[in-house]
């Protein structure tokens, strides 16, 4: 085939950069991690040939990340405090409980990262162009109020973590900022997302923990099994709070918009679907374990008031300043992790809705505003946190506004899923709406008992 005089040279030549990227420059990346694993087999071979006993895991291993990273996210400070909480009041009997948001949260993961691979789109920018622009805003507002409350409140977990190791927090908090800051900026999305999945290994402290405390097995697994209720107003609302500190909008947001970052395409969907699925069950088992721990060390002494004292109270059972060190880790990772992904969840919503470029792989002259909204919230969260003062009720607070924002992104969710519209083929079947229609008027529900209870002051 003949190539004109100067094709050559514009083929060659890099796009042009501008302020929004093409969809189907968004849609269809050139290089998505599928057939970069499929590159390092040799070549982007079909999937037919060559050796098949290791070719699956190795793909596997090229999308994971989005979904586990978000996931592991949702197990920030507010969560920890919200699952010892729940341990230390109430020992095993919200175990149950957790089984039933766990089904939750993997639907509403699966829809997301469903709707990110097969439109090319984040959510926020699906929700600006099948929703009128009031409605758009209203949720962009709710999510970016309670996004800056949640930066506040890792870094406020950052400063315990490290505070129970003897570090003050004027010196651990702006240097945690500042690594954070320079990973997103001068980093590639790859690269930061290996340190994400990194951080998320602190995560094994927690299981580890678990079994110092030496629980009783026996009746964990009948209350994980069976449920055992409490007919209380504190349990209520306990459950209320599990159900916001799990499902946050922000790890749904970060997942649509890593997903599109990341360049996952349709083909890989089956790959990024067990990411997605196993990342929320993942995370979850998890939570299970610092309900239990905390349970076994301290179980029916009432709700906990910060995590430095699930910590103490874990040491003094279940192997004194060993048990320290554990929850100190899982803390740091778990804080350090949601303090980049809650603001990076923020920028992606905003640009998306705006329409201007966003990823972490673009240098700052590149994505101004995506980057210059995540360098903004750090300051915010460094600043708020070095005044002296209790951050206890501002975490309990940040997790009261996520429950009552989570139903709302939720709806949105399971509108855009079961669109035909926007997926084609690929939208939610009959039974997937109604099993997604249950999970949301549920949590919408129990949100409302939240608004009341807060409300009256009950």
């Amino acid at each position: 085939m003949k190539i004109r005089p100067g094709e050559e040279e514009a083929r060659a030549a890099p796009p042009v950069a501008s302020g929004r990227p093409r969809p189907e420059d968004r849609a269809r990346p050139r290089h998505s991690p599928l057939r970069r694993a499929r590159a390092d087999q040799g070549g982007l071979a079909p999937a037919s040939e060559g050796p098949r006993g290791w070719r699956r895991p190795l793909a596997l291993l090229a999308v994971v990340g989005p979904g586990l990273i978000a996931a592991s996210a949702g197990n920030d400070a507010g969560g920890i405090i919200t699952y010892a909480s729940a341990g230390a009041q109430f020992r095993y009997r919200t175990l149950f409980f957790m089984v039933l948001v766990t089904v939750a949260y993997v639907v509403a993961q699966e829809m997301t990262a469903r709707l990110a691979v097969h439109s090319g789109k984040g959510l926020a920018a699906l929700i600006r162009e099948e929703f009128p622009l009031r409605i758009a805003a209203l949720a962009m507002v709710c999510l970016v109020v309670a996004n800056v409350g949640l930066v506040v409140t890792e870094f406020a977990g950052i400063a315990t973590a490290l505070g129970l190791f003897g570090v003050s927090r004027y010196i651990s908090v702006p240097v945690a900022a500042v690594l954070i800051w320079a990973l997103v900026l001068f980093g590639s999305y790859r690269y930061a997302e290996r340190v994400f999945l990194i951080l998320s290994v602190a995560f094994l402290a927690y299981p580890v923990a678990a079994f110092l405390g030496h629980p009783r097995w026996s009746q964990v697994g009948l209350q994980t099994a069976y449920p055992h209720f409490v007919a209380s107003p504190s349990f209520i609302l306990l459950g209320v709070a599990l159900i916001g500190t799990t499902i946050t909008p922000y790890i749904q947001l970060y997942t649509a918009g890593a997903l599109v970052d990341r360049g996952v395409g349709p083909d890989e969907y089956p790959l990024e679907r067990i990411d997605a699925v196993g990342g929320a069950i993942v995370s979850d088992v998890i939570s299970w374990f610092i309900i239990v721990a905390t349970a076994a060390a301290i179980g029916g002494t009432g709700p906990l008031s910060s995590a430095h004292q699930a910590a103490r109270a874990l040491a003094s059972v279940a192997g004194g300043k060993g048990a320290v060190l554990l929850f100190g880790l899982g803390l740091l990772g778990a804080s350090a992790l949601a303090a980049a992904v809650v603001p990076l969840s923020t920028s992606y919503a905003v640009a998306e809705a705006i329409g201007v470029e966003r990823s972490v792989s673009r240098r700052f002259s590149e994505a101004p505003l995506f980057l210059g909204l995540f360098t903004f919230q750090l300051l915010i969260g460094v600043c708020a946190v070095l005044v002296p003062g209790n951050l206890v009720h501002l975490i309990v607070n940040t997790q009261v506004l996520q429950g009552i924002i989570t139903p709302v992104i939720l709806a949105f969710i399971l509108i855009l899923a079961n669109r035909t519209s926007v997926l084609g083929d690929a939208a939610n079947g009959p039974v997937l709406r109604k099993v997604a229609a249950v999970v949301v008027v549920a949590i919408a529900c129990l949100s409302a008992v939240l608004l009341v209870q807060a409300a009256v002051g009950f």
